[in-house]
């Protein structure tokens, strides 16, 4: 098997001419193609140079594309090939041309993204009513048969998603209480009204910020598990298997989810409002001197009790909101990594934007109510 190797002669009429021959593949281990390229280079330029290819034992593509190139990616009349070559010659040189023309513009492509948009999200529109629907079937089945609630697994979620989360919503709740007392302080210190930080705190943390501060945290860390957990069952065929063994797999895995993160989302809007209005009071304490008594002792004078409420509510609301929307990706996620990591960025995503619009809403519908 000899490597690839190349003659150089002159024709009767005193034209070069170079004869290759060998193996001119890569199959020929001691071929260097770099090292041919370089030899050869002098003649690829010289548009007179006749080219014999019929004493090549064999031609591979990586052979080929090395001539090819430096015949500037076609196959000129003074290039002798063997009748097998002339098909591997052709597939590359049809690879290496570019298409004439400019690309015919498709302008009904942008109707058609809005139309696959549109029947996207009713698909989804869909699968969310047909959820909620098999969500009522079940509540409506555990009042009828009481002993059948699955106990153990609502208790193992509402730890995961209340318990666990104590820790981040009162570090971030103190620090964004901190930050806005601050700035409003400064504020407040230049027209004498130092007093009204206790208002605009209460007012603000209680009503509005506290719930969407939870909402945003839990989508993104227990929404986002859940959606996560729900897939990875879906990849391993978990719930196709419940369903094989006759166990309602919204009894067992969806239910206990939502009702767990429903029950304990408004004790998790106290927690984090508590911890918002400490920090508030704390930053209120440096920067005009309040005292945490006077603080605390003025807020419900000016803070009426239905905020509170209205708090919890929203809590509550928001909670549902979060799983249920966790939970409609996770049933949705395909047996494949790319899916699950798709939902899962698409679930914490649609659930904060969910939380604000019903947020937007609750404020236009309550905005004459403790106000």
């Amino acid at each position: 098997m000899a490597a690839a190797s190349f003659n150089l002669y002159q024709d009767t009429q005193g034209r070069n001419s170079i004869q290759l021959s060998g193996q001119w593949s890569l199959r020929a281990i001691e071929n260097d193609f770099a090292e041919l390229k370089k030899s050869l280079d002098p003649f690829f330029t010289d548009p007179f140079v006749h080219w014999d290819l019929q004493q090549v034992e064999q031609l591979d593509a990586a052979g080929a594309v090395i001539l090819l190139n430096g015949w500037g990616n076609k196959v000129s009349a003074n290039v002798t090939l063997k009748p097998e070559h002339k098909e591997l010659f052709t597939m590359l040189v049809g690879l290496a041309t570019p298409e004439s023309g400019k690309a015919k513009r498709d302008w009904l492509s942008p109707l058609v993204g809005v139309g696959s948009r549109g029947l996207e999200f009713i698909r989804h529109l869909r699968d969310f009513i047909q959820l909620l629907g098999l969500l009522l079937l079940e509540i409506s089945y555990l009042l009828r048969r009481p002993q059948d609630f699955p106990w153990r697994e609502f208790s193992a979620n509402v730890y995961k998603s209340g318990v666990t989360a104590l820790p981040v919503t009162a570090l971030l709740g103190f620090m964004i209480g901190v930050a806005m007392s601050y700035l409003m302080a400064r504020q407040l210190r230049a027209f004498g009204a130092d007093i009204f930080i206790v208002n605009i705190l209460g007012l603000g943390v209680i009503r509005e910020l506290g719930p969407i501060l939870m909402a945003v945290l839990v989508a993104g860390r227990s929404g986002s598990a859940m959606t996560a957990q729900i897939g990875v069952m879906r990849v391993t065929e978990e719930i196709d298997a419940l369903t094989t063994m006759g166990i309602s797999r919204i009894l067992r895995v969806i239910l206990p989810k939502v009702l767990g993160l429903t029950f304990i989302a408004p004790f998790l809007v106290l927690w984090t409002s508590f911890w918002a209005l400490a920090g508030g009071a704390f930053s209120a304490n440096l920067e005009l001197g309040l005292s945490f008594r006077f603080f605390f002792d003025y807020l419900p004078q000016v803070v009426e009790p239905v905020n509170l409420t209205l708090s919890l509510v929203k809590g509550l609301l928001f909670g549902f909101v979060v799983t249920l929307v966790a939970c409609h990706f996770g049933l949705r996620i395909k047996p494949n990594t790319e899916s699950l990591s798709n939902s899962t960025t698409s679930s914490v995503v649609t659930s904060i934007v969910s939380v604000i619009l019903v947020d937007a809403w609750f404020a236009i519908a309550a905005r004459g109510v403790g106000v």
